[in-house]
């Protein structure tokens, strides 16, 4: 398929993405929709008289060719529906754009993917959560999907920065511009690890309702989204409701019931609209991400335990109810503490068990 093609597809006027993908199934190609007769266009269920008014009347070929020239000048990356490259979360969506326009590195359809939204007015509250959310995920391999504005947005992908996750920033406008001017030093450094996301095209303004439209996007993207500070009206109230109505999984932290950016929250969990979390631990059990990783631990346990002479498997046994002074150990395993000693020193050096203040031990 021309890449041409499938940028015109978005310009032409009245042809949304539930319509565009039709004329997609029917058609094979964007290409053939710009080919295709009267008659045949006709014969596809909703399209009409004015549909292909649209298509032949219109100037989308000669926009396309000038969003084609801006995008292979500044290596940003098409992302057609039908592409393999294309979020394949998003693309269960029935109203999930056609085609988005990528900047960065990072893989859209990554094994595990959260959205966290909130308020422009972000707390110290809000902003300590922001923290701790990506400080206790960043072991998790995730990607976190914000929408890169003021408050818990940027907050959020300043933290994912220092904690080395990959982060990625939804617009509400082109690649051409940013908004707000004073967080492109930050979605420069996203697109080193993680990268910017859109589907409106050059030369489009941070419009207001461009914003609500933008949102379906970080509520599809993902496996789930949560909700940190919000006020009872706003954006992140309605990215929560997108994303509820995608059957995806909402999460809110409470808050105080006089907190203005709190009410928000606290009526998602009210409402049933949100699972209540209290801490980023909570998210990581209802999402089933510490199983996985027991697993492995589990596994890697087994794998050492092979190579374990037949004292060191007996303080890794004695281990794993607790941790024990060497006192402790050296009646329970009748060991004299001299043997003890270079037995615990042995594996301290293999990073099995970890030496805690007072003599006592316990298994990493």
């Amino acid at each position: 398929m021309s890449t041409l093609h499938k940028i015109a597809l978005t310009f032409i006027k009245s042809i949304g993405p539930v319509t565009a993908k039709n004329l997609l199934a029917y058609c094979g190609s964007a290409e053939n929709i710009f080919l295709a007769g009267k008659k045949q266009l006709l014969q596809i269920p909703g399209v009409g008289e004015k549909t292909i008014e649209a298509i032949r009347g219109s100037d989308a070929l000669l926009r396309a060719r000038q969003e084609l020239d801006f995008i292979e000048k500044h290596g940003i990356e098409v992302l057609f529906f039908s592409d393999e490259k294309y979020p394949k979360r998003l693309k269960n969506c029935i109203d999930s754009p056609v085609l988005l326009y990528a900047k960065g590195t990072v893989d859209f359809n990554h094994p595990r993917i959260i959205s966290i939204v909130g308020t422009r007015n972000a707390t110290n509250y809000g902003k300590n959560l922001c923290k701790e959310l990506c400080e206790v995920l960043a072991p998790y391999n995730v990607l976190i999907v914000s929408g890169l504005a003021y408050g818990i947005d940027v907050t959020t992908h300043k933290e994912c920065l220092v904690n080395h996750i990959p982060t990625v920033g939804v617009l509400g406008h082109g690649l051409d511009r940013m908004y707000p001017k004073i967080h492109k030093t930050v979605a420069q450094k996203m697109v080193l690890n993680g990268g910017l996301l859109t589907e409106f095209p050059i030369l489009t303004n941070p419009d207001r309702t461009n914003f609500p439209q933008r949102n379906r996007i970080i509520a599809g993207i993902a496996d789930a989204t949560i909700v940190v500070e919000a006020s009872i009206k706003g954006g992140a109230l309605i990215t929560a409701e997108i994303a509820n109505s995608y059957h995806k999984d909402v999460y809110a932290f409470p808050g105080r019931t006089n907190d203005v950016f709190s009410e928000g929250c606290n009526f998602l969990i009210k409402t049933n609209r949100a699972g209540l979390i209290h801490n980023a631990h909570d998210l990581i059990y209802y999402l089933g991400w510490d199983d996985e990783l027991k697993e492995k631990k589990k596994e890697t346990q087994t794998v050492l335990q092979l190579s374990l002479t037949p004292n060191e498997q007996r303080v890794v046994d004695a281990l794993q109810n607790g941790q024990l002074s060497i006192d402790e150990l050296c009646i329970q395993l009748n060991m004299q503490q001299s043997k003890l000693a270079i037995v615990v020193l042995t594996l301290e050096m293999q990073g099995i068990i970890v030496s805690l203040p007072g003599k006592i031990y316990k298994l990493v």
